[in-house]
């Protein structure tokens, strides 16, 4: 009754009232208002009673044996002995703002990344690029690798620089016909998401974005990717202009020659 909050039934458990004054909730609340508890202390109890058990390794076991049984690629689960398990996992990169990487690097090699040399330390010079729309990565993780480090994996891999902060890991789920996208917390597991869901991607999905938080927070950009970004603006600002052009041009021409053709012509 005093901050108008609603919400349905089923979702009531996962709330969690920030209640500027707690001690007349329960004064207030009115008979109408039973979908919601009395008060902030109560939901963060009830979602703590309802909170899952974590799995057994048996029954891991049996979830493991079930996905296998629908793999098609050979990109099986395996369960290890002290009860975690590893496993591989698709990433969709849909970045739509260009990344810093080392100017003049090489890509990175195997021996690199067995020796777990860090091209990005050889040199200070840095650039931008756009990353190629909708890339995927597939990686190899465990069950104990967080959404934190499946991110700073991948920056790894692509030799990116910028904070892993500026960046996110959403989880796509398909159903009904519908697409539903979810921004997964630093301290989720993927391959339990993974391993839940199935081998099917057209299920679920990982997709890698920018961070959105509200407004673009430009202090977090260095003066230099800043410039990048004014130089691609620009180009990519003349590049329009020049697609407008020739269109008009285009439209010109064909009208020119209509009117060329028409003359002498009756009516």
């Amino acid at each position: 009754t005093d901050c108008r909050y609603t919400c349905h039934q089923e979702c009531r458990s996962r709330i969690d009232l920030d209640c500027r004054r707690p001690d007349q909730c329960q004064s207030q609340i009115s008979p109408e208002s039973t979908l919601l508890p009395p008060c902030s202390q109560h939901v963060t109890q009830l979602v703590e009673e309802e909170k899952p058990k974590p799995p057994t390794v048996q029954e891991i076991k049996q979830k493991i044996e079930k996905y296998n049984a629908k793999v098609t690629n050979c990109l099986l689960m395996k369960l290890n002995e002290d009860g975690t398990y590893t496993g591989f996992i698709k990433v969709h990169l849909k970045l739509r703002r260009p990344v810093t990487v080392p100017a003049g690097i090489r890509p990175q090699s195997i021996y690199d990344a067995l020796k777990d040399v860090n091209l990005a330390d050889m040199t200070d010079k840095r650039t931008s690029f756009y990353l190629p729309l909708d890339a995927i990565k597939q990686l190899h993780i465990s069950s104990t690798t967080t959404v934190s480090e499946v991110i700073q994996g991948l920056l790894k891999k692509f030799m990116v620089v910028d904070n892993p902060q500026k960046f996110a890991l959403f989880k796509e789920v398909r159903k009904d016909g519908q697409v539903l996208v979810q921004k997964l917390p630093l301290t989720e597991y993927p391959l339990y998401l993974r391993l839940l869901a199935g081998p099917d991607t057209n299920v679920l999905s990982f997709v890698l974005k920018e961070n959105e938080t509200g407004e673009v927070e430009w202090d977090a950009f260095s003066i230099p990717e800043l410039q990048n970004f004014l130089m691609i603006l620009d180009k990519e600002e003349k590049d329009k202009i020049q697609q407008v052009r020739r269109k008009y041009e285009k439209f010109k021409q064909r009208l020119q020659q209509t009117l060329k053709e028409a003359r002498g012509k009756p009516g």
